[in-house]
This record gives structure tokens, sequence and C-alpha cells, in this order.
């Protein structure tokens, strides 16, 4: 009886392989959920996407493709050579971007997942957000840079801040079509007008499925004017 069951399993097991090999039956899966389908600046983010994003780390020259292939106007940018512009901050698989859908108060070198990471949030989330909630697009971003060669909080005995790596963005405001400017210093607690603070909110919120850790005004007082952005899969959001 052991024998036939056992025969009777191993039967079963070839013929479910059998079929996985001859109907393959991924290829019906939606590309932001099929594990095999190369990261596209279009895919909606998952947890399949995120995990495909946290791989680009391993992967510049997969990254610097998805860049390559993104929509016209999403981003201009300048593949850069691995360098150590600062002695102790070697940066690896890194871009400088000049503008993507947005313009920004100066340009910057952003790790290269990071910049996937961003230009994805943008179109899927940053600008939706503002026309929901400002009844605009936003057409600037004012940051407070990416790269320093600093331990966190500049401690002597700190671990490195991503920063040193230009894995980490920090966002001070954003600039809409129609002049306004929402300031995370000043709107994020804005009772005289909500729009602006739901609309922080909501882009803090929504950036943590994005990005590996998001910290802003209600995680501590250095973060009280912007919102640190940070690649990677796993991180933190306050």
């Amino acid at each position: 009886m052991r024998t036939v069951l056992r025969l009777l399993g191993w039967t079963m097991l070839a013929a479910i392989t059998a079929w996985l090999i001859c109907w393959q039956p991924w290829r019906w899966l939606p590309p932001q959920w099929d594990p095999w389908e190369p990261l596209a600046i279009e895919h909606p983010m998952t947890f399949i996407s995120k995990w495909k994003l946290g791989r680009l780390a391993d992967e510049p020259e997969r990254c610097l493709d998805i860049l390559q292939r993104a929509p016209d106007g999403a981003i201009s940018y300048t593949a850069l050579e691995d360098y150590t512009p600062v002695a102790g901050c070697p940066l690896t698989n890194v871009v400088r971007i000049s503008r993507t859908g947005l313009t920004y108060n100066s340009s910057f070198t952003l790790a290269c997942p990071l910049a996937v990471a961003w230009v994805m949030f943008e179109r899927q989330q940053l600008q939706p957000l503002a026309e929901q909630h400002l009844g605009a697009r936003v057409t600037r971003v004012d940051h407070f840079g990416s790269f320093a060669c600093r331990n966190i909080y500049n401690r002597d005995n700190a671990r490195k801040s991503q920063h040193a790596s230009a894995n980490a963005l920090d966002v001070g405001a954003f600039r809409t079509a129609d002049g306004r400017r929402i300031s995370v210093l000043d709107d994020w607690d804005n009772s005289r007008d909500k729009t602006r603070e739901d609309f922080l909110r909501e882009v803090h919120s929504r950036a943590c499925g994005y990005f590996g850790t998001v910290l802003g005004p209600d995680y501590n007082q250095p973060h009280e004017n912007h919102f640190h952005l940070e690649g990677g899969s796993f991180g933190i959001c306050r």
C-alpha cells in the first residue's frame, strides 16, 4: 500500500510539473506581480515590484536600463562612473539628476535604485495627491541634498548615514503650478489650511510604500523641516 501511495504521489507531482512547463501560468500575471518581468517605471508598486527594486542595488546595469526605458520626460539624468568625491565615502551605482517631471532647486546625485523609486513615486503618488488635495500639479521640489559624507546626526561614534552613499534624499517643500509653496516646516501642522497639511501627511504615508525608510516631523526635531526618503526594502516609516 505504501508503495502504491508513493507511486501515486510521484505521478501527481510529475503531472503538475508537466502542466506548469507546458502552460506556464505565470505568463498571465500582470507585470507588477510577475517575478520574472523586469521592473519598469510604469509598473504599479506591489511587494513584488519593491522586491525587484531592492535587487537593483546589486544590478547597476539593469537599474540604468530601467531609467533609459522610462517614459519621455520622466527623468533627465547622467549616469556616473563609480568614484570617491570625499575620502571614506565612495559612490557606486549613482546618477546625477537634473530634472524629472519636476524641476529642482539644484541638481543632485542619487543612488540609481533610489532614483527609480523616486520617479515611480512622483508619477504614481505625488502628482495624483497634489491634484486631489491642492487642485494643481507639483512643478518643483525644494530639497536639502542627497549626498553628504557624514555619520548619522554628525555623531563621531555613529554609523555612516545613508546620505554618505547618496542613498537618501531630504525633501523640504513642494511648489505647485499655481505658485503655492507647501513646506514641511510650515504646513505639516497647518490648522489654517488643512489642504496643505492633508497633502503632506498623505505624501508621507504613501512614500512608505516606495522607500525603505521615510522620516518626517513626527519622528524627531531634526526632521521637522523635511522628509527623509531612503532607499532599501526595509526600514521604518515615521
